[in-house]
């Protein structure tokens, strides 16, 4: 119950159980909790894999291995978090106090529900508060038993609580609670237009948001190995079905190079294996969804209708294992002003569309209401830094897609979201900054 859980935060958050524990001993029980999840990283990474359809292999990096590297990394930050004292005249002391917000709710979906939940739940812990977490009712296992880890390590009964739910119901009750001070979630930017109006019908809380992009991956023709940047291409789309946020779902490719460089891209396309996530020797796994699927599918069609041409794949497959598989797609001829263009499939679905030179890569780079991620490919260092400040996106990737670390923050511009995932930036979000004007 949502408001059980909220009480439950509220009342611990007040009795200081947490946020008035020493820093030092809050840092050993978070380092606690990385040190147990490294030690349940196959529970974890198999939990994801049959919850969400995560290739195993992928499961256990980016869910239980990059969840541990998060809660080491902020729990690490804890006790080096300082306020500050301001310039001031001699008869006065400006302090500047940093603390913690209160109760923080968060939402996270099912693509990366262990990762994405660490992101959001690490940095709240380390600035003092408590957290109430709804993970996605499409795969909640492994935030579940991420809570029975919280507990074995020490963390005060009451700090974090997870509810179960779904979107409509759950998620809307956190949004509206009177008693939750900030709400942080990842996940469509339809849902996060109500969180926005649940926030104005309610106590104004802060909503920091990440909505999902769609993001292109720019390869000219000086790069300087069109074969790596194929294969790099190609599972920055694929991996985990294309189920990623940062997804490079629209591969622009320079004129020069179109034929040459796609014939890579089919390639290793072509040779990827789709299956049961649970076997070591796939690459792909399943679709979250029966109706995540019908959603893929629909978006192919959709650009089949609107001139697209379908290169590789664009069917349902395995459909006898009784799992919602789906070929990876390559989609073609794609132009600026399709559906498929503008809209996040969320899929294994590959958009391509060919550029003349850097101005039309920049125009249709831009040419979305998304920001999250890009990627860029050449060996020209000059045109990389031109490229950089023109793309409109909060992470861009240069010779390489996907991959980052904690000390860089995962932030959206234009519709993609406000505030920051990742680095010491993302605990400003959980921080009310108090100030203090003291005569002398």
């Amino acid at each position: 119950d949502v408001n059980d859980a909220v009480l439950s935060g509220r009342k611990t958050y007040e009795r200081g159980d947490w946020s008035n524990m020493p820093p030092i001993n809050r840092k050993k029980i978070m380092l606690k909790i990385a040190e147990l999840i490294e030690k349940n990283m196959l529970e974890l990474a198999v939990l994801g894999a049959r919850d969400n359809g995560t290739e195993i292999n992928m499961a256990l990096k980016a869910e239980p291995g990059s969840a541990a590297g998060t809660f080491r990394y902020y729990a690490e930050a804890i006790d080096k978090i300082y306020g500050e004292i301001s310039n001031t005249s001699n008869n006065f002391l400006g302090l500047i106090h940093k603390e913690p917000v209160g109760v923080v709710a968060a939402i996270v979906p099912w693509n990366f529900p262990l990762m994405i939940g660490a992101w959001k739940i690490a940095p709240a812990l380390a600035m003092g508060n408590s957290v109430v977490i709804k993970p996605s009712e499409a795969a909640s296992l492994s935030l579940l038993k991420l809570g029975e880890i919280c507990l074995e390590a020490g963390l005060p009964p009451g700090t974090l609580n997870i509810v179960t739910g779904n979107g409509r119901i759950t998620g809307q009750a956190l949004a509206l609670h009177m008693d939750v001070d900030v709400l942080t979630f990842t996940g469509s930017g339809t849902t996060g237009r109500k969180l926005l109006e649940y926030s104005a019908q309610s106590n104004m809380k802060k909503i920091y948001q990440e909505l999902g992009g769609k993001s292109p991956n720019i390869v000219f023709a000086d790069t300087e190995n069109l074969e790596e940047a194929a294969k790099v291409s190609t599972m920055g789309i694929f991996r985990n079905s294309g189920e990623v946020c940062v997804a490079g779902s629209r591969l622009l490719v320079e004129k020069e190079i179109h034929n040459e460089f796609l014939s890579m891209v089919y390639k290793f396309t072509k040779n990827l294996k789709i299956g049961d996530p649970l076997d070591l020797n796939n690459d792909i796994g399943a679709i979250n969804s029966l109706s995540q699927l019908k959603s893929d599918l629909d978006f192919v069609e959709k650009a089949k209708s609107e001139g697209g041409k379908i290169e590789i794949g664009g069917n349902r497959v395995l459909e006898d294992s009784g799992g919602f598989y789906m070929e990876p797609t390559i989609i073609s001829s794609v132009k600026q002003d399709t559906t498929i263009f503008q809209n996040e499939v969320f899929g294994p679905v590959l958009t391509v569309t060919p550029f003349e030179n850097e101005n039309d890569a920049v125009e249709l780079s831009n040419a979305t209401a998304f920001g999250l991620a890009s990627g860029l490919w050449t060996s020209n260092l000059s045109k990389a830094h031109r490229m950089i400040r023109k793309i409109k996106a909060g992470t861009v990737f240069v010779n390489t897609y996907g991959g980052s670390d904690n000390t860089l923050p995962l932030t959206g511009v234009k519709q993609s979201g406000n505030g920051s995932d990742k680095s010491l930036h993302a605990l400003d979000k959980f921080t009310d900054l108090k100030s203090v004007w003291m005569k002398l």
